[in-house]
């Protein structure tokens, strides 16, 4: 309890708002009005279930936010190892009597909230990994035993989050793990040289993959194999986006949606419906507020005194990066479909919690930017 309060002593309430990143907070706030209007548009422009879902847990959630960002950041570095082993047993706990869905075994039934610990563990990863190298000093960056134990901590809950089956949070994981991993300081060789070994493996990687899984990247290479089946979705989203044209058909008027020629638009395919009714105009601001999100977090991680700090930052940045990217380019059939929803836009408890976690955590960064920990 005494380290508790030291660790929060620093500060008055009011220093701590007045040191929250006002821009940053302005946009998450614009981002989740946004998400809120788009979710009322899935529901027929109606306030239904997803829509009041949506914005209880949106509210829950931002309030859950300001709480974390008044956190010491040490706080946060004490606990990173004692929040992914936390993380580990939920993911332990869903493989053993979590919620089974369509084939996967994904989530655990709280009753107020269902929970898919994969979520969280594209947040544990990175602190867990942050807090390693920042005790890991610069000329054991590189040693065997250093990389040995990173790829330890990315492998242990991939081994649960791929028997779930869930291979697209398995691929957000490892590459969320990987950038912390680049920005701890690792040489760019070993990731040539694993990626070269991938690409050699990858022939022998597919033959274990899920049937689902590999008519997914058929579907893919060939939507129009079957336009009916596995290729509809992502023919539906093309033709919803391009029909979208410059500025959009407007608000509840994306026929696409309402004519219900397009499946799952309230989660993974969000952005379909968004282009749709608001055109390349639109989906070029949100492209924009996502930015300026992004460059926020880099810039509180460029000012912060710690390594631990700058390596969350940094790492949470390029990984709200990567799953807007894949996102994107799921729904431009750029990519197979792999199930990655687009930060706050998208439907989905679990997803929303995990960023806004890390948002909070961003936040602590920036309200303690000057701490410094040993």
């Amino acid at each position: 309890m005494y380290q508790y309060k030291r660790l929060n002593s620093d500060q008055n309430f009011f220093q701590k708002i007045k040191n929250l990143d006002f821009i940053l907070l302005f946009c998450i706030i614009i981002l989740s009005a946004l998400s809120v209007f788009i979710m009322y548009s899935t529901d027929g422009g109606e306030f239904l279930y997803h829509t009041k879902s949506h914005l209880i847990k949106l509210i829950v959630f931002f309030i859950l936010m300001l709480v974390i960002s008044f956190f010491n950041i040490k706080f946060w570095h004490l606990c990173s190892y004692f929040l992914y082993g936390a993380i580990i047993l939920l993911l332990i706990w869903v493989s053993l009597y979590g919620v089974k869905v369509s084939g996967s075994q994904r989530w655990i039934n709280l009753y107020f909230l269902v929970l898919q610990p994969s979520e969280l563990m594209k947040i544990g990863i990175i602190l867990c990994l942050a807090k390693y190298y920042h005790r890991v000093s610069i000329e054991k960056v590189n040693s065997f035993t250093s990389i040995s134990v990173s790829l330890a901590i990315i492998v242990i809950p991939i081994m649960f989050v791929l028997s779930q089956p869930d291979l697209g949070t398995s691929i957000l994981i490892v590459t969320s793990g990987l950038i912390v991993i680049w920005l701890g300081g690792v040489k760019i060789k070993y990731f040539v040289v694993s990626f070269v070994a991938f690409l050699i493996s990858l022939p022998f990687i597919i033959t274990y993959l899920e049937p689902y899984q590999k008519l997914r990247i058929l579907t893919f290479l060939d939507p129009d194999r079957d336009p009916l089946g596995a290729g509809y979705q992502i023919i539906q989203s093309k033709i919803a986006i391009g029909s979208g044209g410059f500025s959009g058909k407007g608000f509840l008027q994306g026929t696409q949606s309402y004519l219900e020629f397009l499946p799952e638009k309230h989660t993974d395919f969000i952005f379909t419906l968004f282009s749709e009714e608001f055109g390349f105009i639109g989906s070029l601001g949100l492209l924009l507020l996502y930015t300026i999100i992004i460059l926020r977090i880099i810039q509180i991680g460029s000012i912060s005194k710690n390594s631990f700090a700058r390596l969350f930052c940094f790492g949470f940045a390029f990984a709200i990066f990567i799953y807007i990217t894949v996102n994107l380019s799921m729904v431009l059939g750029l990519l197979p479909i792999v199930g990655s929803p687009l930060p706050i836009m998208s439907y989905g408890g679990s997803s929303m919690l995990a960023t806004m976690i890390g948002f909070g955590i961003v936040m602590s960064a920036k309200v303690h930017s000057q701490q410094t920990i040993a």
